[in-house]
């Protein structure tokens, strides 16, 4: 982003559609994930709980309506990786949304508000291969998928100014 310009667009995708409403328990960790993040200064604490993500999905949806999309965005991720809050629970996505700003979360929650947007979205981006998450579609011609280090997206860009120059 800092080094290309680049605009980063987070859409939605529901990873696991057949989680139950209620989530499912973690397993017990192996370490990795906490080591793979330590490494990268940051702070490994999910819930006990993998949630059901749609609720959340279909409420950065609204935020994006309200162009909170941004801070609603970055509020989940830090309630679940940070705060171990379980953002599949109704009462924790309200309380992220009143501290986003974003108004007619109630509303939202209560209904099945921007559900045909996040299966069209997630549906899309299967149709371009990606099928887990984190997944980056750079100038809609490269696919990099999973959390990769630095060089692998500056490779990416050399490879597409490359391309351009042909």
């Amino acid at each position: 982003k800092e080094r290309f310009g680049a605009r980063v667009e987070w859409l939605p995708f529901d990873l696991h559609p057949e989680y139950p409403a209620e989530g499912l328990p973690r397993p017990p960790s192996t370490g990795r994930m906490e080591q793979l993040f330590d490494e990268n200064g940051l702070v490994y604490n999910p819930p006990p709980v993998r949630p059901n993500s749609l609720k959340a999905l279909r409420l950065t949806e609204h935020a994006r309506a309200q162009d909170l999309h941004q801070s609603m965005h970055d509020g989940l991720m830090d309630a679940y990786w940070r705060d171990g809050e379980d953002i599949g629970d109704s009462g924790v996505l309200l309380a992220r949304a009143e501290a986003a700003g974003l108004t007619g979360a109630e509303a939202v929650l209560a209904g099945d508000a921007y559900t045909e947007d996040v299966r069209r979205s997630t549906a899309e981006a299967h149709s371009l291969g990606i099928n887990g998450i984190p997944a980056f579609l750079i100038d809609r011609k490269l696919l990099v998928l999973g959390a990769q280090p630095r060089e692998v997206f500056e490779q990416a860009f050399a490879q597409l100014e490359e391309m351009a120059g042909r």
